[in-house]
């Protein structure tokens, strides 16, 4: 069998080998009968992946680019048929045939072995609904919640919430078997909840939970940390120990500065599993053309000791979580047009978010930051090596 390789950005010590993904992914379950087989199931799932990698994201677009280079793919894959596989083969290996929590594990197993990482420190937790599976009508359809490493920008885990779930209940089932020892889990004001924080604990993790109005109570005891001291009779009060981080940045028109604010919850105020620091974060906006300006204060707590967990990292870590929106929803729903591609399948929805996180991991991977032009690229290797 021939090897295509697609090339790292600027380099050629890094590659990805289309023959090893498919001897590798060879091993998922296939309960499809013998005689059905005509296509192995390691090549049908290499295909997609190459359709994807080459730019196409409809199930008729992918069904297209392999039928379109049927020649090539019988030669690379030694097929005993001359024809590549049609639409409705495409859709039901991936809604029918293979289970998603497997291609899910073994496309992570698979870019861990090959290219390592998956080691880094934030994990953060968010969900996504993919629009193009709601119904005509309706106003639900395929959420997603992921477990995302915005370092490395893999998702470790992703569950899909129910219909008659929201992203809490669902918050349990996705930490459950992550491995979160030395890990510290970020999600937003809906994943600020006792029993997550408890679980996270658990699993020998810490957790970084942003504030909101869902839990008022909470929302101002935080709140009270950071008000300056009364005065009372006698000397005046001292203000509690803090430390102060800080970045300005200058981006997209924009100037924007960041002061977090951190403080130890050293006497147990607060009434929560396992806190130990307060953070309040304020963001300055300046819009430099019109000169309009904007300022917003965010409170969270953490688990974490000033040890772990400093005002920088603290304000690192905080911008990681709200890059998740550009490093993998952005990338999911713009450049892989996930919401515009119109899917009624469930499982098959959840087999093409499978895939498309893959395929954001592995393009970082082989050092590409911009996903669009790495597709072009990754087009333009794969015709000249199909020649």
């Amino acid at each position: 069998m021939k090897h295509i390789k697609l090339t790292a950005k600027d380099t050629d010590a890094i590659v990805f080998d289309v023959t090893h993904l498919a001897a590798y992914l060879s091993h998922i379950h296939d309960p499809r009968h013998r005689q059905g087989k005509i296509y192995p199931l390691g090549m049908l799932l290499t295909l997609i992946i190459l359709a994807k990698l080459a730019g196409e994201d409809k199930p008729s677009g992918i069904t297209d680019w392999i039928r379109l280079r049927c020649d090539d793919f019988v030669r690379l894959f030694e097929c005993k048929h001359q024809r590549m596989p049609c639409l409705n083969i495409i859709r039901g290996v991936l809604q029918s045939v293979i289970s998603i929590e497997e291609l899910e594990t073994k496309l992570r197993h698979y870019h861990h072995e090959v290219y390592g990482g998956q080691q880094s420190q934030l994990v953060t937790i968010d969900g996504k609904t993919m629009r193009g599976t709601i119904p005509s009508g309706n106003t639900r359809g395929v959420h997603l919640l992921a477990a995302y490493l915005p370092a490395e920008e893999v998702v470790l885990k992703q569950v899909e919430v129910g219909d008659k779930q929201n992203e809490i209940s669902a918050a349990p089932a996705l930490i459950e078997g992550l491995d979160l020892k030395n890990r510290v889990v970020c999600g937003d004001a809906m994943h600020t909840q006792r029993q997550l924080s408890v679980d996270v604990l658990a699993r020998g993790g810490d957790y970084l939970w942003l504030l909101k109005d869902n839990q008022p109570t909470l929302l101002a005891d935080v709140a009270q940390f950071f008000q300056p001291p009364q005065k009372g009779a006698g000397r005046p009060l001292t203000p509690l120990p803090r430390t102060i981080a800080q970045t300005t940045e200058k981006q997209h028109g924009r100037l924007e500065r960041r002061t977090l604010t951190v403080m130890v919850d050293k006497d147990g105020f607060l009434d929560w599993p396992g806190v130990r620091q307060v953070v309040k974060l304020e963001r300055h906006v300046l819009h430099l053309r019109s000169g309009r300006q904007s300022s917003e204060v965010i409170y969270a707590i953490t688990s974490c000791d000033p040890e772990k967990a400093t005002a920088d990292q603290l304000l690192a870590w905080i911008r990681q979580y709200w890059g998740i929106e550009n490093g993998l929803h952005y990338r999911r729903d713009v450049t892989l047009h996930e919401d515009a591609t119109r899917i009624t399948q469930p499982t098959l929805a959840r087999a093409i978010a499978a895939i498309n996180n893959f395929v954001i991991s592995l393009s970082r991977s082989l050092g590409y930051t911009n996903l669009a032009a790495a597709r072009r690229t990754f087009n333009a290797q794969i015709a000249a090596q199909l020649r």
